[in-house]
């Protein structure tokens, strides 16, 4: 999705952990549109978590027949976008030419690199109908040496993508490796994306991991003597063997790996370097990256001019 990333640094509430957790990120919603969004990184008190730069939580959001998400085409660089979605579905595009319908339990990881111009709308046959939106989306900063590297497009099915059973919790590894399970999804530097499902009263022990944290769909999570409350996002310590408890049923998505240093961001563009994010700036209002086949007559502005 689009979205000014300079806002959403002054999007949320932090608030100091205690015992295995650093902070505890709460979001405020933002409207994009017809739906809502919760962002949960970057903030000012922390900028990534790993390699994860960006965050939202998207809906859950309700369409009547005829009406549905547009996001025009805009650009990216230094990043790749992970969507995954709980409901609904999203028709992807690209300046590569890709054109995927995302799903469900499917993973999609666009790379943009040292440049891609994407769009997310519907199909007209799920337009036709009553329909939910519902899902997260993710940007994964690149180590500065994979920066510029050529765009491309990878698209996972949901049956691609390793579960696992740890005493009761139902869990999927979406990247990395974990629970005894490594995703085939790519990665860039080390990286861990889990989801997992837990029951009133369940725990699991978090991953083992430089940096992590895990953000609250659904449901409410305790750590020690800490309760993180739905749609929030704990930034963990780095010690080893920390277990969470379900407090209600829940769903939860686990995100770390390792630091990449210092990223700048502006609007859809991210970089180790700002002079690399003013040179994005000038070629999207120059017209200068490529065009999205088949969704090329609309586009959205720089929102600084």
């Amino acid at each position: 999705m689009s979205n000014l990333a300079q806002d959403a640094v002054q999007a949320c509430d932090v608030i100091a952990g205690c015992g295995a957790i650093d902070i505890i990120i709460e979001p405020r919603n933002k409207d994009l549109g017809g739906f809502s969004v919760r962002r949960v990184l970057p903030t000012r008190e922390r900028k990534m978590v790993g390699p994860w730069i960006f965050f939202d939580h998207m809906g859950p959001a309700d369409f009547t027949a005829g009406t549905g998400i547009d996001v025009r085409p805009h650009p990216h660089i230094g990043i790749a976008t992970v969507t995954y979605l709980f409901e609904g579905e999203i028709l992807h595009r690209d300046s590569l030419g890709s054109l995927q319908a995302i799903r469900p339990g499917d993973i999609n990881l666009m790379l943009a690199g040292r440049g891609i111009v994407h769009s997310e709308r519907e199909t007209e046959q799920l337009r036709g109908t009553d329909h939910r939106l519902h899902g997260l989306q993710l940007w994964l900063a690149l180590p500065a040496s994979d920066e510029e590297l050529p765009p491309a497009f990878y698209h996972y099915p949901a049956a691609e993508i390793p579960t696992a059973e740890i005493d009761g919790v139902s869990l999927r590894v979406m990247m990395g490796s974990a629970y005894g399970c490594t995703s085939p999804v790519k990665t860039f530097a080390e990286t861990i994306y889990v989801e997992a499902q837990l029951r009133a009263g369940q725990r699991l022990t978090l991953p083992d991991s430089p940096e992590r944290a895990v953000y609250v769909a659904s449901g409410a999570l305790r750590a020690r003597d800490t309760g993180i409350p739905q749609h929030a996002l704990a930034v963990f310590l780095p010690e080893a063997g920390v277990e969470v408890e379900a407090v209600e049923d829940c769903r939860i998505a686990i995100i770390g790996g390792e630091s990449l240093g210092q990223r700048f961001i502006d609007w859809n563009f991210v970089s180790s370097r700002k002079e690399r994010i003013a040179q994005a700036i000038e070629d999207w209002r120059a017209g200068r990256f490529e065009k999205v086949p088949g969704d090329s007559e609309e586009f959205i502005p720089y929102p600084g001019g």
